[in-house]
Parts: C-alpha cells; structure tokens; sequence
C-alpha cells in the first residue's frame, strides 16, 4: 500500500509561525503553500519551495479567501466568477514563484472556510474544480475523503486524492468536529498515530463516537501548527513505514502516474 503524508505550509501571518516548516519538510511527502491571500508572501514562498525541493517534497498551492485578518477561516458569500478568479489568481501566483525556481505545483487544495464550505456544497465544489480546470488539467485536487469535493473533482475527470486528517476528530455525517468544539483537536501524538493507522488498515472513517465510515485514502493531513506537531508527523511517518506503508509525493502515486 502506498500513502502520502501532506501539510499546509507557509502560511507566515500574525495568527501562524512557520518556524515548524524546516523540520516539517523533512517529514511529509507534500506541502500545501499559503500563496498569500490568507497568509504568506513571496519571500515565504520562495523559501518553502526551496526547502521542498532539496526534501524532494511535492509542492501544491493552498489557495483561501482574501481574508488575512481571520486567516481565511471566516466563511464568505462571493459569486462563482469572484470564487473562480482568486483560486486562478492564487495557482498563478504559486506557479510563477515555483517556475523560477525549477519546480511545478503539482497539486490543489483549498484551506479554511472556503475548504470546509465547499465539502458540504456541491456547486461550490464543481466551481473550484473548473477553476483547476481552467488553469491546469493535470493538476491533483487534493480534497478531504467523502466530500463534495471529492464527487464534484471525480464527475469534472480531475486527478482526485482523498485525504484525511490526523489531528482532528470526526462527526457521524464525515466532516470534522468545528474547532469551535473542545473535542475538535487530537493533540496527542501517539492518540493520533494510532487513528492514523486505524483509518489506514480499515479504510474508514474513524468517527468520535466510535462510528465507522468506509472511504477512499490517498493521503493523510498533519497540521504545522501546535507544539506537538513536529513529534506527530515523525510518529504518524514512523508508524506507517513500520506497518508496511510505502510514503510519496502525491505526483508520485501509482494512481496518477
């Protein structure tokens, strides 16, 4: 079995500290980078992708809302044309950053409020996947398992890897706990490694009250936040070589070559 391990990276703001990204990169087998509509700027990009490279780490754009001072987690009614143009904008600005460094985005995925409303609305969904689309056909929408979208990419013909979180407890319907919720975080790396390997071996959900929801796995999500998340990544990595999992960049996965 075969498995990427991924992480948002690069999102330097007043609200996230990168200093965990060094050490990060050497971990994960793909970064998500903030192209600096939530957080992030060039300098950071620059520098994430530099450290990617050498880490052979595929790199991917995380494009959000324009929402700096919530760190793109407040949720925002725009019209498809303004939601198609800032997903455009964000893979084009990561794209020209990386161009002239050597190295291609291989990958899409959504952070924050646009990310958590678009796996519970279809038509939003289906306007990020013509966004991606539009700009690269080849590019892997990176999307939580079960989503909407996960259909929306697969019914569009997109490259479609399903993720799940490591870090973050589930509800009976699939979607995460709100961070609004104490039981929202699994901040114990070990607690985590083991619902890690859990959703792995089952192929499942694994649902805080136990409840078990068969799903695609392509690749598992680690925060970079948190002051446990470096000992997380390396025991969830740990954990998955030594139960016979093969790590890749998501470009490097047999379903997409």
């Amino acid at each position: 079995m075969e498995i990427n391990i991924n992480c948002d990276l690069g999102e330097s703001s007043k609200l996230h500290s990168t200093e965990n990204d060094p050490l990060l990169l050497e971990i994960v087998n793909s970064a998500n980078i903030a192209c600096g509509y939530h957080a992030g700027d060039k300098p950071t990009m620059e520098k994430t992708i530099d450290i990617s490279k050498k880490n052979n780490v595929s790199i991917g754009a995380h494009p959000s809302f324009k929402d700096p001072e919530n760190f793109g987690r407040k949720r925002l009614d725009l019209p498809s044309n303004e939601i198609k143009k800032l997903i455009i904008n964000q893979i084009n600005i990561l794209s020209d950053v990386a161009n002239n460094k050597g190295i291609k985005v291989t990958h899409v995925k959504p952070h924050g409020a646009l990310n958590n409303m678009a796996c519970e609305d279809y038509d939003l969904a289906k306007v990020i996947s013509e966004s991606i689309i539009e700009t690269n056909k080849d590019l892997i929408f990176l999307v939580p398992t079960g989503s909407q979208m996960e259909k929306a990419g697969k019914k569009l013909n997109l490259k479609v890897a399903a993720e799940i979180f490591a870090d973050r407890n589930y509800e009976d319907d699939g979607n995460l706990v709100s961070r609004k919720k104490n039981n929202a975080m699994i901040t114990d790396p070990e607690i985590a490694k083991e619902h890690v390997i859990k959703m792995i071996e089952n192929q499942s959900i694994n649902c805080y009250s136990g409840k078990q929801i068969p799903c695609d796995i392509d690749s598992i999500c680690v925060h970079g936040d948190g002051k446990s998340a470096v000992i997380t990544a390396k025991k969830i990595k740990d954990g998955l070589i030594k139960s016979g999992v093969t790590l890749r960049p998501l470009d490097k996965l047999k379903k997409f070559l």
